[in-house]
């Protein structure tokens, strides 16, 4: 091995004597760089290879690479590329072919090797690399994808782009996004040959082999992928993704126009069509023969047209389609529409009054969903609708009997409100919901029972949830049980909740340190204390947080009344609980606090 490694850093020395020669590099840098290469070498010649070592390496010559073009920009030097530069990308070549060859299955590492080469490789050699990774990754569209792009759009080869296309659709015969790009590929082909015919004809000039058929320069291979596309990939969603890119393209009015019939004739009964097809009418030009408008009053009058003709559509799709599907993308559009700024007080009027009446048709056939009802209030008590708000909150809650979300909107309308029933009507929640979803509603009972009630019953109310709420659920309500303890009572409340506590598990840390915190706080902060809730955290948390341990270290120390010679046990009963990557971590903050950083 020792024989290889030598032979190859003496295949550097020309490379090297000329970045000496030239000035890039003085004599000691070259050793240096002598030094470090060997190095590499022999990681990534051992018997046993890691794939580090030989990032490692790459990492190295690309840097190595990049400093030698800014030292030429700074010295206006451009000379003697081929023996240096050259040298060294074809070694990164070599060093990412053994890697890529080792470990074919990292897409990263192919990825990588693929950006080297675009940076400093040649055309040639990317088309080399994606030709071996697509041998091995075929199963990965994106990957196909990526080169064909390349072909098309860095080496200027429709032919080969067409070619990968073609190969991969063998692979994946029912791959949307390869139809998708496939069809991208051929409009853009067609829009090329067209410029470049309007340039021959501008200059007069020969066309001598531009002989390409008018149906090409249509985009008729567009067409022909759109038809077999279609044929294989059914949905409504995909004939639209199909159109957008056509509608990218001015020269493709036709496969625009039959793209739309098609979608129109064969998904009917999809929402997403009638949901495409109202909406393009907010794309629609003014009739030809008509003044653009030109005021802020005018374009909105113009914008409230184009809206009604879009609700035409919708009512139309709502008469042939009644269903909850196509409902929610009324009431989306609607929503969408209304949320848009416009300084015209009609259009916001209009757009609010169609939301509303949206929303109450889809009620009373029992279309609404648990999130449109959401929606519905919000959009009540955002214009200080309380009554409707409060009603349509009561029908949600009658239909939707488990929906924790509509009963917190009900009882935040009836604590907006002032209601004297809220006490009654969490109750009636709670008896409605299973336990597991209700902590939304006791943190809501009780932030609002601390407004409005006394302290007794705030108290009353976190102990029923307490014992209400099990599991990870508790483990917010503990902490905001202490906080409002803290805030009502202060110190010695706080400490009274914390004891009724420390054995109802589960915990968080925060829980803890919030009880640290208060004690730090007040004026006669006593040691004995936080001993007491460092013992306590650390027995729930001492084998996996490490920032613990070192917070009860620098506590002995810095505390008045703290014991440093309490530190060292404090540490070895941490290497002893600490497991795996914890123990190493606090390690090295122990390390460093003991340097003084």
């Amino acid at each position: 091995m020792a024989e290889l490694i030598q032979e190859r850093i003496e295949d550097r020395i020309p490379e090297l004597e000329q970045l000496e020669r030239v000035g890039l590099f003085s004599r000691a840098e070259i050793k240096a760089i002598i030094k470090k290469a060997s190095d590499l070498e022999y990681k990534i010649h051992r018997r046993i290879l890691f794939k580090e070592d030989f990032i490692n390496y790459v990492q190295y010559e690309i840097n190595l690479l990049e400093l030698i073009q800014r030292r030429r920009a700074r010295i206006k030097y451009s000379f003697k590329k081929d023996e240096i530069e050259h040298s060294l990308v074809q070694r990164v070549h070599g060093i990412f072919g053994r890697a890529s060859a080792k470990w074919k299955d990292d897409v990263q590492l192919w990825l990588s090797y693929v950006v080297f080469c675009k940076k400093w490789g040649t055309k040639a050699q990317i088309s080399k690399v994606f030709s071996a990774m697509l041998a091995i990754h075929s199963n990965k569209p994106a990957l196909w994808i990526m080169a064909a792009k390349w072909e098309m759009e860095d080496r200027l080869s429709s032919e080969s782009a067409r070619q990968l296309f073609l190969r991969a659709l063998r692979f994946h015969p029912e791959c949307p996004k390869l139809y998708q790009e496939y069809f991208r590929m051929e409009l853009m082909h067609a829009e090329k040959l067209r410029k470049e015919k309007q340039e021959f004809e501008k200059a007069s000039m020969d066309m001598g082999n531009f002989d390409h058929p008018e149906e090409i320069l249509k985009g008729e291979l567009a067409r022909i992928i759109y038809k077999n596309s279609v044929s294989k990939i059914k949905g409504a969603e995909f004939h639209v993704s199909l159109l957008s890119i056509a509608q990218l393209f001015d020269f493709a009015k036709d496969l625009q126009k039959e793209i739309y019939d098609d979608l129109q004739a064969l998904y009917t009964d999809d929402p997403f069509t009638w949901d495409y097809v109202a909406r393009q009418e907010l794309k629609m030009e003014s009739q030809p023969g008509e003044e653009q408008p030109l005021t802020k009053q005018a374009r909105a009058v113009e914008v409230g047209r184009r809206e009604e003709r879009c609700c035409a559509v919708y009512e139309e799709a709502l008469k042939t389609l009644p269903t909850e599907a196509m409902w929610k993308c009324y009431i989306n559009f609607c929503l969408e529409r209304f949320s848009k700024k416009t300084s015209s007080v009609p259009l916001r009027g209009k757009r609010l009054e169609r939301t509303m009446l949206a929303f109450r048709k889809a009620h009373e056939l029992k279309f609404l969903s648990e999130v449109q009802y959401k929606q519905w209030i919000e959009l009540l008590l955002c214009h200080n609708f309380f009554t409707e708000a409060l009603q349509v909150a009561e029908a949600g809650t009658e239909l939707l009997k488990d929906s924790v979300t509509l009963w917190q909107m009900k009882l935040k309308v009836l604590i907006d409100s002032k209601s004297p029933d809220i006490a009654m009507l969490f109750e009636e929640a709670f008896a409605h919901l299973k336990p597991q979803v209700c902590l939304p509603l006791w943190i809501s009972w009780a932030e609002w029972s601390e407004g409005a009630k006394s302290q007794e019953d705030t108290e009353m109310i976190f102990k029923k949830a307490i014992l209400a709420v099990t599991g990870a659920n508790s483990i917010t309500l503990k902490e905001k049980y202490l906080d409002w303890a803290y805030r009502s009572g202060g110190y010695k409340k706080a400490r009274a909740v914390f004891k009724s506590l420390h054995e109802s598990r589960p915990f968080s840390v925060e829980f803890f340190r919030k009880m640290m915190q208060f004690e730090k706080e007040q004026e006669s902060c006593k040691m004995a204390n936080l001993r007491e809730y460092y013992e306590r955290a650390l027995r729930e948390f001492g084998s996996t947080d490490s920032d613990l341990w070192m917070d009860y270290i620098k506590e002995e120390l810095n505390h008045p009344f703290g014991r440093p010679e309490n530190c060292g046990q404090i540490y070895w009963r941490a290497m002893k609980m600490l497991q795996g990557q914890s123990a190493e971590l606090f390690v090295a903050k122990h390390a460093l606090h003991q340097a003084g950083h």
